[in-house]
C-alpha cells in the first residue's frame, strides 16, 4: 500500500482515513490545528501520523477534506508543496442554506479550485458525492470521481478500489460542475423525498 495524506481533520478526513487506515496505507493527517491533526491521528491508529501543515505532503496522494470556502486559501498557503501530487477535491460549493451552487456560472469548484495550484499538480474530483458517515459505515459504494489527467485518474480510481469502493468515471474535470450538483441534488432527496441521510447513489450497471 501507500502513504495518503489528509488536508483537514472533520467528518469527511475521518471516513476517508478510517478506510484508508483499514485498507493498509499509511495515512498523514494535516491540519492547521495541530491538535486536531494529532487527535484523528491516534483515532486512526494503524501508523497514522499528524504532518505539519503547509509542508510537503508525505503521501503522492492527498486528499483535500477542508470546507468549500476555505479550499483555495488553503492550497494557495500549500503553494508549490502540492507539485507533481494528485490532489483529490472532495468539497462541495454549497450555499450557507444548502440550496444552490455558489460557483460562476459554467465553472465549479474544482475548476475554480484548479487556478491556485502550481503546475504539475494533478487534480481530481472524487467523494464529494458520499456523505461521510455512510462513506465510514457502509461497503460496496460508487465513488464517482472527474479529472483530465488519464493516469492521475487511474491512481485515484486504484485507490478507491483498495477502500472497497467501485470508482465510476464521469469524464475530464468539467463534469466536476455535474458532480457537485449531484452532492447538492442528494442534500435534497436526504431533506425532502428520502427524508434520511443515510443514503448514497448508486448505478445498476444491468445482468
Amino acid at each position: 500500500m501507500s502513504t495518503i495524506s489528509i488536508i483537514g481533520s472533520g467528518g469527511m478526513a475521518a471516513a476517508i482515513g478510517g478506510r484508508a487506515a483499514k485498507a493498509g496505507h499509511t495515512v498523514e493527517v494535516v491540519s492547521r490545528d495541530p491538535a486536531k491533526a494529532r487527535a484523528l491521528a491516534e483515532k486512526l491508529a494503524s501508523g497514522a501520523t499528524a504532518g505539519t501543515y503547509g509542508a510537503v505532503p508525505a503521501g503522492e496522494i492527498v486528499i483535500l477534506a477542508v470546507p468549500y470556502p476555505s479550499a483555495a486559501a488553503v492550497v494557495t498557503e500549500y503553494a508549490t508543496a502540492l507539485a507533481g501530487k494528485v490532489l483529490i477535491d472532495v468539497t462541495n460549493p454549497m450555499s450557507p442554506d444548502l440550496t444552490g451552487l455558489v460557483t460562476p456560472h459554467g465553472s465549479s469548484g474544482a475548476q475554480e479550485l484548479a487556478k491556485h495550484l502550481p503546475a504539475g499538480t494533478h487534480l481530481v474530483k472524487a467523494f464529494n458525492t458520499l456523505f461521510g458517515h455512510v462513506l465510514a459505515k457502509r461497503e460496496h459504494l460508487d465513488a464517482f470521481l472527474a479529472a483530465d489527467d488519464a493516469a492521475a485518474k487511474a491512481r485515484v480510481s486504484t485507490f478507491l478500489e483498495s477502500l472497497g469502493l467501485r470508482p465510476l468515471d464521469v469524464g475530464g474535470l468539467h463534469m466536476a460542475h455535474s458532480l457537485e450538483a449531484l452532492g447538492l441534488m442528494m442534500i435534497g432527496l436526504a431533506k425532502n423525498g428520502a427524508r434520511t441521510w443515510d443514503l448514497a447513489v448508486k448505478v445498476d450497471l444491468g445482468p
